[in-house]
C-alpha cells in the first residue's frame, strides 16, 4: 500500500518477512519505507533507523536463549558435574575461603547428589540399624561383645551442641562408658571440624580434641562422600568393624551404611544454632524416612549381627 505522508511526500509499506533458520532461530525484516520525494523527509532520524533496522535482524533474547544444543547439553550433563560448576561458581563469588566453607558447610552438594540416588534405587542405606533418643540408650558393653572395634561419632546433635567445643552434659557418662568398653578407640567425622573447606587450618579440629580428648578425623570430603581408608587406618580393622552414630541420615546414616558400618541415630537434642538450611533439610530426612518406614525398608543387614539390633538397646 502507499501511505501519503504530506505534500510530495509518500511511502510504500512492505510487510514483514519471515524465515527460519537451521538453529531454530527467527530473522525478522521490518517493514521498511521506500520514499518517493524529498530523501530528507523522515518521521526518524536516518542513523536511528539504521539501529531499530539492525536491530530488528538479530535474534531475539527468547531465540538467543532457545538454542536446541544449549539446552540439551545442559540436560544431559550429569548430575555431579553440575553441582560442581555450581560449587566453582560461588567460590569465585566468595569473599574469603572462611565465607565458603561456612557456606558450603550449611548445604551439602555430596549430601544432595547422593540423596537422589538413595530416592531413586538403595532407600535402604538411609535407614539406621537402632534409633535412639540418645547415646544413653546404646548398650556399648553388648556392642563390644558382638565383635565390634571401634566407634565413630559426629559432632553436632550427637556429642555436642551445634557449633560447642563441650559434651553436652546429660551424655558424659555414657560417653565415658563407649571409651572404656572399647579402649579409647573412639573418632570424630563431622562436617565441620576437620573438614577441610571449613576448618583448613585444623585449628577447630584440634581445639575440640583438646576438649573431648578424642582424635578428630581430618577428611576432604563431605559425608555422605568419601571412602572408608581413612577410618580403616586410624582403627587398623575393616570398615565393618565399627561404629557410626550420628543424628542426620542423609549424611551419617547413608555414610556408615554406604561402607558397611553398623549405624545408630541418636535423635537431635536441640536446634538451637543450627542455621535454616540445617533446619528445613532436617524436616525433609525426616518425612522421607518416616515414609519409607511405612513402605516396609528396612537397614541393610550386617555380618556381626544375625539376629536382631535391639538387642544393643537399653
Amino acid at each position: 500500500k502507499t501511505l501519503k505522508l504530506g505534500e510530495g511526500h509518500s511511502a510504500v509499506l512492505q510487510p514483514a518477512v519471515v524465515r527460519p533458520n537451521t538453529e531454530a532461530q527467527t530473522h525478522i525484516t521490518v517493514m521498511s519505507l521506500s520514499f518517493s520525494a524529498l530523501a530528507s523527509y523522515s518521521p526518524v532520524p536516518f542513523a536511528r533507523k539504521q539501529r531499530l533496522e539492525h536491530r530488528a535482524l538479530e535474534p531475539t533474547r527468547a531465540a538467543r536463549t532457545s538454542s536446541p544444543k544449549k539446552n540439551l547439553k545442559s540436560i544431559h550433563l550429569p548430575l555431579t558435574l553440575r553441582l560442581a560448576q555450581t560449587n566453582r561458581r560461588a567460590s569465585a563469588r566468595s569473599p574469603t575461603t572462611m565465607s565458603l566453607g561456612k557456606l558450603q558447610q550449611n548445604f551439602n552438594y555430596a549430601g544432595v547428589s547422593i540423596f537422589l540416588q538413595t530416592y531413586w534405587g538403595r532407600r535402604y542405606l538411609a535407614i539406621p540399624h537402632l534409633d535412639v533418643q540418645d547415646i544413653r540408650s546404646v548398650d556399648w558393653k553388648a556392642l563390644r561383645a558382638a565383635g565390634f572395634e571401634g566407634c565413630v561419632f559426629d559432632k553436632d546433635n550427637t556429642l555436642t551442641a551445634p557449633y560447642v567445643l563441650s559434651v553436652h552434659d546429660p551424655l558424659r557418662e555414657s560417653l565415658e562408658e563407649c571409651r572404656k568398653e572399647f579402649g579409647g578407640r573412639l573418632a570424630i567425622l563431622s562436617n565441620s571440624a576437620g573438614l577441610t573447606q571449613y576448618d583448613p587450618d585444623g585449628e577447630k579440629a584440634s581445639a575440640l580434641e583438646k576438649q573431648l580428648s578424642i582424635p578428630v578425623l581430618r577428611h576432604a570430603s563431605k559425608k555422605p562422600a568419601g571412602t572408608p581408608e581413612e577410618l580403616e587406618a586410624h582403627f587398623g580393622c575393616p570398615a565393618h568393624k565399627l561404629i557410626m552414630v550420628g543424628d542426620r541420615y542423609l549424611t551419617d546414616i547413608v555414610y556408615g551404611n554406604l561402607n558397611g558400618m553398623l549405624t545408630i541415630r541418636p535423635a537431635p537434642f536441640t536446634s538451637e544454632g543450627e542455621t535454616t538450611v540445617v533446619k528445613g533439610v532436617r524436616a525433609a530426612e525426616d518425612f522421607f524416612i518416616a515414609r519409607w518406614r511405612r513402605k516396609g525398608i528396612r537397614a541393610p543387614d550386617h555380618p556381626l549381627v544375625p539376629s536382631t539390633f535391639e538387642s544393643f538397646q537399653r
